[in-house]
């Protein structure tokens, strides 16, 4: 499986009053990895417009399991990878490390989606290209 790893340096505006991460924000950050994973692996946005005919990659299923919390100033590292693929849609995981230590099991369902091409104005999930799924599941 295709895997990115980016470090992320815990800010404070990502810290409630008790100075430990806000949990919506670490959603934020898994948004910022999924994307990050597909530019990495050569799929930037332009080209899921340009290339694939997409619109994006909407979720739409997100759940985490929470086990060390981070604080300001905290180096986290988070570790991307596409678990499983569908037609259309694909399984996230995102471990959360800190340190050597696993802090949060981020999970989450995506769908690929392009426009209807029966009514433009609505959306329709697209299949995912044999190129993609050859980079991201090493197949």
């Amino acid at each position: 499986m295709f895997v990115n790893r980016r470090e992320v340096q815990i800010q404070w505006g990502d810290c409630d009053p008790a100075n430990i991460v806000y949990y919506p924000r670490y959603f934020a950050m898994f948004d910022d990895s999924t994307s990050t994973l597909f530019e990495v692996a050569g799929f930037s946005k332009q080209d899921l417009v340009r290339k694939y005919g997409l619109v994006g990659i909407p979720m739409v299923d997100t759940r985490a399991k929470f086990y060390i919390p981070s604080t300001y100033g905290d180096w986290i590292t988070i570790e991307t990878r596409i678990e499983s693929i569908k037609r259309s849609s694909f399984e996230v995981k995102h471990n959360v490390y800190k340190g050597e230590a696993l802090a949060i099991e981020g999970f989450e369902t995506r769908v690929l989606v392009g426009r209807d091409p029966d009514n433009p104005d609505k959306l329709k999930s697209a299949p995912f290209p044999a190129e993609m799924v050859a980079k991201f599941t090493g197949s």
